[in-house]
């Protein structure tokens, strides 16, 4: 879509220049076309090379590049004659070339001004076409810290497209892993050694580029410390499921994706007076007291539900309160 708007802007100022061209000597008309053909190529040609033209402008540049490219092929034009009595054949067209391409950039240079608007309705909506690349939102890194890899969910994540990437690894979460992994603890061990498959497996899948990086902070050894470094030096975004590590980030302006909010974010919405049927796991805290789970993980209490234990109840909503660890369900049984 890129080219048909590049071929686009290029025919617009080819034929403002050969409609003004021939206007001025209608019985020449090779001059004109020549110079329309010059115009057309010359967008082209700057509109690949030249960054400050691959972006994304609206009429009122196509109009203001337009016309600065006019009124240079025209001074290029009438240049051309002061010159006629050298009889040099290629004067004409370097000076078009020249003079063309620096109309073009004082008309880009005019439109892009702040504050300016030919048009008027500044900030209107005005639909826009591109010479060059179309503008799109800056794609940040992100980057992972331990428990968001021992989890595993970011592999069923990466699978979704939800995030783009690409993801990055520290190296020193990588060592902590491993670390986490030799450790004596079996239940430590069985953590890191999972978080080692999860991240062979997000790398075969190639659903998202995961990256190492091999960036260090030698005056700290603490890990968070160094994803929040990493993060404001790069600009990328934390992927986290630590809470501490979440509100430490954005207290020093991190941006931060927590898994843990995103999984509370998605979890089935119940409202008093709703009714679920739960299977009784175990007695609660309180007296006659039940505690369930919904599929998602969502603990639910059941009021009356302490000797029903095992057994699927039928139950109603009667209030549900957010913790920082996530939903908590309060019912009553109905049985």
């Amino acid at each position: 879509m890129n080219h048909l708007y590049r071929v686009l802007g290029g025919l617009f100022i080819a034929v403002v220049t050969f409609t003004s061209l021939y206007l001025q000597k209608s019985e020449d008309i090779i001059q004109p076309i020549a110079f329309s053909l010059i115009a057309f190529f010359l967008t082209l040609i700057f509109s690949y090379k030249d960054k400050e033209i691959s972006t994304a402008i609206d009429g009122e540049t196509a109009f203001t590049t337009g016309v600065g490219t006019l009124i240079g092929l025209s001074i290029a034009h009438y240049l051309a004659y002061l010159f006629t009595p050298l009889n040099i054949s290629g004067i004409p067209l370097l000076l078009a070339l020249i003079f063309g391409y620096l109309g073009f950039k004082s008309g880009l240079k005019f439109s892009i001004k702040p504050g300016l608007s030919i048009f008027g309705g500044g900030g209107g909506d005005m639909r826009t076409f591109s010479l060059g690349a179309e503008k799109q939102e800056e794609v940040r890194d992100k980057i992972l810290d331990t428990s968001v890899v021992i989890d595993g969910r970011i592999l069923d994540i990466a699978d979704t497209h939800f995030i783009d990437g690409p993801l990055i690894l520290p190296n020193f979460v990588l060592r902590e892993i491993q670390l986490i992994s030799d450790s004596s603890d079996p239940i430590k061990r069985a953590r890191g050694r999972r978080g080692l498959d999860m991240l062979n497996k997000l790398q075969r899948k190639g659903s998202i580029e995961v990256k190492i990086t091999y960036t260090d902070y030698t005056d700290t050894r603490e890990v968070d410390a160094k994803l929040i470094k990493l993060a404001r030096d790069t600009g990328g975004k934390l992927v986290t499921n630590d809470f501490n590590l979440n509100k430490v980030a954005e207290l020093q302006g991190v941006k931060v994706l927590n898994l843990n909010n995103l999984a509370n974010a998605l979890k089935p919405v119940v409202l008093p007076g709703e009714e679920l049927t739960i299977q009784v796991i175990k007695e609660g805290k309180d007296e006659n007291q039940g505690i369930g789970y919904l599929e998602d993980g969502t603990m639910v209490v059941i009021e009356n539900g302490g000797h029903l234990v095992g057994k699927d109840v039928k139950v109603s909503v009667t209030s549900i309160i957010q913790t920082a660890a996530g939903k908590m369900i309060f019912t009553k049984a109905l049985r």
